[in-house]
């Protein structure tokens, strides 16, 4: 049993694919494959029920696949005692951003990053914030830019920056030229969303929770 094995089977369980889980591991389907089958073997005992259409954990794989993401996190807190007494800046920045963030501060951070901190190699990933925090708790990857408020508690918080809350509406709208609006007044109109898992689409339904 390795930590690639485990790691393995919780990229499976989050994903229910096993292409995708390769994918997130930056492995092949086939390499993947073959390191659960040996650990299923290892273990006398099947993690995962597999059909045509979806993968689904077993009810005792459940329990080893949370087991697994627990010593994921305590191996990553080994590496990072360790790197405390090494240059902080010296190894690669894993760093996980929502897509809704990235287009408008990735090209200017890496930039700055490459100016400043040449030797410190920059590994990006956008995601959706819940997937990126499960990321941070397994260790998978270093940082993460998010936008408030989230649900995990348990990390350290530096804030950025703060944007307004704003509405886009076409220039001949009645609230067009107003400076600001009540979630009351936008109760009438009907509201473009982002998909189902994206942060902001849930910050709109806190304001306006009629359009859930």
């Amino acid at each position: 049993m390795t930590l690639t094995e485990l790691k393995y089977i919780v990229a499976v369980a989050r994903e229910k694919h096993f292409g995708k889980a390769a994918e997130a591991c930056f492995v092949s389907q086939p390499t993947l494959s073959v390191a659960i089958k040996k650990l299923e073997e290892e273990l006398e005992l099947k993690l995962f029920e597999r059909n045509a259409s979806e993968v689904a954990v077993t009810p005792l794989g459940e329990e080893i696949v949370r087991q697994a993401q627990v010593v994921l996190e305590q191996a990553a807190s080994i590496k990072e005692i360790a790197k405390r007494g090494k240059d902080p800046l010296a190894g690669p920045l894993r760093l996980g951003v929502i897509y809704t963030i990235g287009p408008y501060l990735l090209p200017d951070l890496v930039r700055q990053v490459i100016e400043h901190t040449p030797q410190m190699p920059l590994m990006l990933q956008e995601n959706l914030t819940a997937k990126l925090l499960e990321q941070l708790r397994l260790g998978e990857i270093d940082a993460a830019i998010l936008a408030e408020p989230f649900p995990d508690t348990n990390l350290a918080i530096a804030p950025l920056y703060d944007e307004p809350f704003v509405a886009v509406v076409p220039v001949a709208h009645p609230l067009a030229q107003r400076d600001s609006i009540t979630s009351e007044e936008l109760k009438q109109e009907t509201m473009l969303l982002l998909g189902t898992g994206h942060c902001f689409r849930d910050h709109v339904l806190e304001v306006c929770p009629e359009f859930a």
